[in-house]
């Protein structure tokens, strides 16, 4: 197994309402530079599909369409060893510091992407004042389906 490796920065401004954790990017996002690179994950169709705009193409859109809707972005896990993008290998990891965004942010609401992120956001973050949920996780690598569960949670959050 090869050293650590460090995940993205944040995003998010003083306007985002809600934080999205993921675990840690995949070899697709990492390749980009940017969250949820993998154009087999669900995560942009989702979210574009929840606010009626088409999903974004390059990091520049990404960014833009998450700005626009409020949403900030970042993985619980900082910097890690992995293999591929396999959340089951993470290891050696660190947490990520939330007071960063949740700080300078208007987050009302942490959603999970996923087991992984929450299992490893509870051993920090269990009793923080924010509400917070797991969803499932938008990887390809998790067959089952998402889409309703994901729009029910943004419905509540948006709405």
């Amino acid at each position: 197994m090869s050293g650590k490796i460090a995940g993205f920065e944040p995003f998010y401004n003083a306007d985002s309402r809600l934080l999205i954790l993921g675990s840690f990017p995949s070899v697709k996002s990492r390749q980009q530079n940017f969250y949820y690179g993998n154009p087999q994950n669900a995560f942009w169709r989702i979210l574009s599909s929840f606010f009626g705009q088409p999903i974004p193409g390059d990091v520049e859109e990404k960014k833009e369409f998450l700005t626009l809707n409020k949403i900030a972005l970042w993985d619980i896990v900082t910097s890690c060893r992995i293999v591929g993008s396999a959340d089951s290998t993470i290891t050696d990891y660190e947490v990520a510091d939330l007071s960063r965004v949740l700080n300078f942010s208007n987050i009302k609401k942490i959603i999970l992407n996923g087991g992984t992120a929450y299992k490893i956001f509870l051993k920090s973050y269990k009793d923080i004042a924010l509400p917070y949920i797991k969803l499932p996780s938008t990887s390809p690598a998790n067959a089952r389906p998402k889409d309703g569960e994901w729009i029910n949670e943004l419905r509540r959050t948006f709405n």
